[in-house]
């Protein structure tokens, strides 16, 4: 029989606080953490805001040599990992094995700043000036590999990179992982920090991010019929999943259970989705039907949300196919109306929010949502105020380009 998998910590860093319980407050008060960008000059950009992260310190999380060695992407990664396992109350390395303790945590595109700073570097001062860390500061895989090394776990480690549904795809994986027997813990989720003139540019040729220069705490709209494009974000989303004995017999507390995942691919388009978001229909219906669940026992629907145009209407659509006739009595909300589109870390932070809707009973909100999309139904979106409702199961969508698909399944844990 497969072992079951429980949620016994959180952490986050993100455009809303350096922390999950500042970040959880601000969700559910409708906060906006969109804001003119401060990282760089912004002048001569068509898009000069994003949802930056705001006043962290790394040296809270890692020492000086070894933080001036790490992207900000590693740092966050770092900072929402230590929080997460102090969360889980996992603060010493008597208390878990560590050759059974796991590490997967993702990012879309890795150390991008490094690569920019570092390629700025060889232009002007030749090769023999490029740093020698630079190749561990910006592959993708090292905020796992440094994660690990801080808490000496040693089982699976490994990093997802599947664009925005790199950190989903982690949890999943860390939920198999620990379902099948190959480790009892698992750190995971993932962390992005694109906030650099190259990825505002290149996002921004592409006509992927709203252009409300004028209103960037109003720009992040899913849903809205006036969506113009998503805002980005940057942060750090990591969750602990523990075998249910295993966190029984230490007597860990237990926020949520989880009990679905599926992963699909549209073979389709770079960016692109099928219409009505047919692999994402067909994540949905899998981690439902892998929960062992029907559609009339889900309560909530994370959307991926991202306030662009063709997204909203094709994840809308999506929804109200898979949920059929439960769908009136879903609520549906996206985050990322506060926090930006965090890419690799979204579904990491989109699924801590998932389970607090189930801790507190309380669906957060879908911010900026004023003019009703005739494309997006009448589905319940949640907007702009917490609603409080009962919440036992509860679905996390992300989708990435490429065509990567995840949805994950989290309910109320029972014994």
């Amino acid at each position: 029989m497969k072992r079951r998998v429980v949620v016994t910590g959180l952490g986050a860093i993100t455009p809303l606080g350096n922390d999950v319980a500042t970040t959880w407050r601000a969700m559910l008060d409708g906060v906006s953490g969109a804001a003119d960008i401060t990282k760089f000059d912004t002048t001569n950009f068509p898009v000069r805001f994003a949802c930056e992260v705001k006043g962290f310190d790394p040296l809270r999380a890692m020492e000086r040599k070894e933080a001036k060695r790490a992207d900000p992407y590693t740092q966050y990664a770092v900072a929402a990992a230590v929080e997460a396992m102090q969360d889980a109350g996992l603060t010493d390395q008597s208390m878990y094995d560590v050759d059974r303790t796991g590490v997967i945590v993702g990012s879309g595109i890795g150390g991008l700043k490094s690569f920019e700073e570092q390629h700025d570097i060889y232009r002007e001062r030749g090769q023999s000036k490029i740093s020698p860390f630079f190749i561990p500061m910006f592959i993708a895989d090292i905020a796992s590999g440094v994660v690990s090394m801080r808490f000496n776990a040693r089982g699976p480690n490994y990093a997802t990179v599947s664009a925005c549904a790199t950190s989903a795809h982690a949890i999943g994986d860390a939920f198999r992982t620990i379902q099948y027997g190959d480790a009892d813990i698992v750190i995971t989720g993932g962390a992005e920090a694109t906030v650099t003139p190259m990825a505002i540019g290149g996002f921004a040729n592409m006509t992927a991010l709203s252009e409300r220069n004028d209103s960037p705490a109003t720009a992040s709209r899913p849903f809205d019929a006036t969506r113009d494009g998503f805002v980005m974000g940057e942060g750090a989303g990591i969750v602990i999943l523990e075998e249910l004995e295993h966190a029984r017999r230490r007597g860990a507390r237990i926020y949520g259970e989880v009990v679905g995942y599926r992963a699909t691919g549209d073979a389709y388009h770079l960016t692109g989705q099928l219409p009505e978001h047919e692999g994402l229909q067909r994540a949905m219906r899998g981690a439902i039907e892998d929960a062992g669940l029907s559609a009339s026992d889900v309560d909530y629907v994370n959307a991926h949300g991202t306030s662009t145009p063709l997204n909203d209407s094709n994840e809308a659509r999506a929804i109200a196919l898979v949920l059929g006739d439960a769908a009136s009595r879903v609520s549906v909300s996206s985050t990322k109306s506060m926090t930006g589109h965090m890419l690799g870390a979204a579904g990491g932070v989109e699924f801590i929010a998932a389970t607090l809707a189930i801790r507190d009973q309380v669906i957060p909100p879908t911010i900026n949502f004023e003019t009703p999309d005739p494309e997006c139904g009448d589905l319940d979106f949640t907007p702009n105020v917490a609603k409080r409702r009962e919440v036992r199961v509860a679905l996390s969508n992300s989708a990435g380009f490429g065509g990567h698909n995840v949805s994950l399944a989290v309910k109320q844990f029972t014994e």
